[in-house]
């Protein structure tokens, strides 16, 4: 009997399908699901500390650049977090990892709540845990990341990212408006008390995972072991420029660091406004990330990187210059689309590029790159506002980073001739980087 042709509707589901983000992953998978949940869950909290953070030391000092250094602190600790809890997650079970990862950083935001709850709070706590969660976040990141092929089908990584990058995404439009609201109705220190909540029910999801233990049992920890991810990083030039065009984005074209200053100043309102601001990305990128559909037919992956920035950097300058709220938040939600579409197409090259084996280092790196980056931006905001205020700061910024592609895209060809997003290693070549990796250990010795 012939197959029966499909109706209008259903055509019209299958058009739509190919465009909306497969969450399949999540029906067939357990374990990632439950990956999944948790990290919804405690993303959401650490993005209430965001802004409860920025908001309390603009309400101590009146300084945009205080806000900015505050970032700049984060970012050694965060640095070395990532780069070391790559090497760990190459060398243990990743299960255990995040179970340690979400007990650290539970402990940390603790410390910012005992000091709101003061009569009079310091700043400097506000320096030094927000400084030892970005250590505890960079270690838990690259586990988190190097698990997920681990829990999911090959087939299925790309939709999986996707998903995952969707969730990040509704935390960054859900966090940053509710704590608007949250830090103006119940107080700081019940915002950073729920963020501390949020992370015991992660440590559940963590707990339920089954064991994660890296193929081969592991690589022993130790410099040599770091140094592997740096040289395949370096051979791997379409790798590579995936991470410089993303911190050219996040150095010169990330403005957060002036949003307490111009929803307060610019903008007239208080603690909500900003909380506009904080989430009018974000708000776009979720949006961006439940159309990811198409991602995986798009052959020039490195192409569309490198337009998505250009949006992106665009979108930041017009938002510098435009001094209307309505019209601005639709600026930030415009480049929020636009940054997610490129890191669903950067992450999928990193998944692609990087054998099994090597993922919790160059997965340290790539989280290194994505949190390093914003921080180096408020600073570089910062500084620029000092010197020509805010709006000069972002609209200076967005140039910049158009700019920046451009030099980028010349100087590294293999961005724009890219044609499938990397290459992945085949099991035999997978198999000779292990045996080469052993042999650099020294028979498996640690340093």
């Amino acid at each position: 009997m012939p197959p029966v042709p499909a109706g209008p509707a259903s055509r019209y589901r299958c058009r739509v399908a190919r465009f909306v983000v497969d969450t399949s992953p999540l029906r067939r998978y357990r374990q990632f699901r439950r990956l999944w949940a948790g990290q919804v869950v405690s993303g959401m909290g650490s993005q209430l500390t965001l802004v409860a953070v920025s908001f309390q030391a603009y309400s101590l000092t009146r300084s945009t650049l205080v806000v900015g250094l505050i970032s700049l602190v984060q970012l050694p600790p965060l640095l070395a977090g990532a780069l070391w809890g790559g090497t760990l997650a190459d060398a243990m079970d990743r299960k255990r990892v995040l179970v340690l990862t979400q007990i650290a950083m539970a402990s940390a935001v603790g410390g910012l709540v005992i000091n709101a709850s003061l009569s009079r709070p310091a700043l400097w706590p506000l320096f030094a845990c927000t400084a030892a969660g970005a250590a505890f976040q960079g270690v838990d990141w690259p586990a988190r990341r190097a698990a997920l092929p681990m829990l999911v089908e090959e087939k299925d990584v790309t939709a999986a990212i996707a998903l995952q990058t969707a969730n990040q995404q509704l935390a960054l439009v859900a966090g940053p408006a509710l704590a608007g609201v949250l830090i103006a109705t119940v107080g700081l220190s019940a915002v950073y008390g729920i963020d501390a909540a949020t992370f015991v029910v992660a440590l559940v999801a963590a707990v339920l995972l089954p064991p994660l233990v890296p193929s081969g049992g592991g690589t022993p920890l130790g410099l040599r072991s770091m140094t592997e991810g740096f040289r395949h990083l370096r051979r791997e030039k379409l790798l590579s420029a995936t991470y410089w065009i993303d911190l050219n984005a996040m150095i010169f074209g990330m403005p957060r660091a002036v949003f307490p200053a111009l929803g307060t100043g610019l903008f007239g309102g208080g603690a909500g406004v900003v909380g506009l601001l904080y989430a009018a990305p974000g708000a776009g990128a979720l949006i961006g990330s439940l159309f990811t559909g198409w991602c995986s037919r798009v052959r020039h992956q490195g192409r569309a990187i490198a337009a998505c920035v250009v949006v992106w950097g665009s979108a930041i300058a017009l938002f510098g210059v435009i001094p209307v709220l309505w019209i601005g938040l639709a600026l930030l939600a415009l480049a929020g689309a636009a940054d997610v579409i490129s890191a669903v197409f950067r992450q999928a090259v990193q998944q692609r590029a990087v054998p099994e084996h090597l993922q919790g280092r160059l997965s340290g790196t790539f989280f290194a790159v994505v949190a390093g980056g914003p921080r180096l931006g408020d600073v570089e905001t910062g500084v620029a506002a000092a010197i020509g205020g805010p709006e000069f700061a972002v609209w200076s910024g967005g140039l910049a980073c158009v700019a920046g592609v451009a030099v980028l895209l010349w100087r590294v060809p293999e961005l724009w001739h890219d044609d499938g997003g990397g290459m992945a290693l085949s099991p035999a070549a997978e198999a000779g980087a292990i045996a080469e990796a052993v042999s650099e250990l020294g028979e498996g010795e640690p340093l």
